[in-house]
């Protein structure tokens, strides 16, 4: 978040990336939103009549109302909730995914003051509320991650600099983080195809693409090595 935040009051939509109590009745929230990460203490809201508290859940679209003074650190003084992603807590599996992109957000998007991370919230817990596959929006969200961070995969040639070709098969090359020519290589033009309309569309579209469950398979696999 810029450090032009100071010394007024914020309006953001977020979502909370990490929760932690604080004395007796405090917690302090990290919240991806389109401006980038902040920080920020909700005051008295572990208490039990706490106004606050059913607007601060995860796995919910909320709008804060965030006071900041000479730190970058927040204080929340209201919020709104405006998506509640309830099908995500009916699923084990999803919760463990949500949790997963939740974590990892919050690692890497420190000092961030643009809307990519949030948008990858957004867009996956959209899909996971859904019937959204939940590989494709995995691995969507692992390129995607990885893209932002200026370290895109390159899906277009190979170790040694050559275009990648039709007629070709190839294998991963996880030293060198690219493809390599293999005759009985495990990815061919269709897969590369694929991975790279991952990288390139939003995770709608993605989800949109009918895909054999081999070449799924193949997607995530290679998106959870080169994390």
């Amino acid at each position: 978040m810029s450090s032009n935040i100071r010394n007024r009051d914020v309006k953001t939509l977020g979502y909370v990336l990490r929760r932690t109590n604080y004395g007796e009745s405090d917690r302090i929230l990290n919240i991806i939103t389109p401006d980038g990460k902040i920080s920020a203490m909700v005051k008295g809201v572990r208490k039990e009549k706490s106004k606050l508290a059913g607007s601060i859940e995860m796995f919910t679209l909320t709008e804060y109302i965030i006071h900041f003074g000479k730190s970058d650190f927040g204080i929340v003084t209201g919020a709104r909730m405006q998506k509640y992603y309830s099908e995500i807590i009916k699923d084990l599996d999803k919760i463990e995914l949500a949790a997963g992109i939740m974590k990892r957000i919050n690692g890497v998007a420190e000092g961030s003051d643009n809307s990519d991370f949030f948008d990858i919230v957004d867009q996956c817990f959209k899909s996971m509320n859904t019937d959204g596959d939940m590989r494709m929006i995995e691995a969507w969200y692992l390129l995607n991650v990885r893209k932002i961070m200026g370290e895109e995969v390159n899906f277009y040639r190979d170790v040694k600099g050559e275009k990648l070709v039709q007629e070709k098969k190839y294998d991963w090359n996880m030293q060198e983080m690219a493809f390599d020519e293999g005759v009985n290589g495990e990815y061919d033009a269709d897969d590369i195809k694929v991975l790279r309309l991952i990288v390139s569309n939003s995770l709608a579209v993605a989800q949109r693409i009918k895909l054999r469950e081999d070449m799924v398979l193949r997607a995530l696999r290679l998106a959870r090595m080169v994390v």
